[in-house]
């Protein structure tokens, strides 16, 4: 019987609900490490995460039975039910709506890393907004400008 093989990287992109600076440095760790476990647990692999204090990035090698889609409900549902069980935050924890997905090819995946994992010090250059527009345009994605992340600015 044949095995089904694949090569998928994907970096995820999100923001937190109303763009708020929500995630703290003081759990910001420990949060990163639980959504590694649901990704982990869905046969996944994180190859880099960093969790922004109003957006997240991670960076992934995919497992062909789970969606982008699927794996990111999971993920969201999962992280904010964490921090809300805990009550890291006054009131409720949620993620905005959608996300976005960028595939990359394996010779990629240092310089990706690299670029997750530097977060803090790109964010001192340019703003989340024109970061994500940036990677919508590189990658050729077609949008509306009406559903993208509520800005605040």
């Amino acid at each position: 019987m044949a095995n089904t093989y694949t090569q998928l990287y994907i970096q995820f992109v999100f923001a937190v609900k109303g763009r708020e600076n929500l995630i703290r440095e003081s759990f910001r760790d420990e949060l990163e490490k639980v959504m590694c476990g649901i990704i982990t647990n869905h046969k996944c692999k994180t190859y880099a995460i960093y969790a922004n204090p109003d957006h997240t990035h991670i960076f992934t090698g995919m497992h062909p039975a789970i969606s982008p889609s699927k794996l990111m409900e999971q993920v969201k549902s999962g992280s904010s039910k964490w921090i809300n069980d805990k009550k890291l935050i006054p009131g409720k924890f949620n993620w905005q709506d959608g996300f976005g997905a960028f595939t990359y090819s394996k010779s990629h995946i240092d310089k990706v890393v690299k670029y997750v994992l530097n977060q803090p010090e790109h964010h001192k250059k340019q703003s989340f907004k024109d970061e994500y527009l940036l990677m919508l345009e590189k990658f050729e994605v077609d949008y509306d400008p009406e559903y993208l992340f509520e800005w605040y600015d």
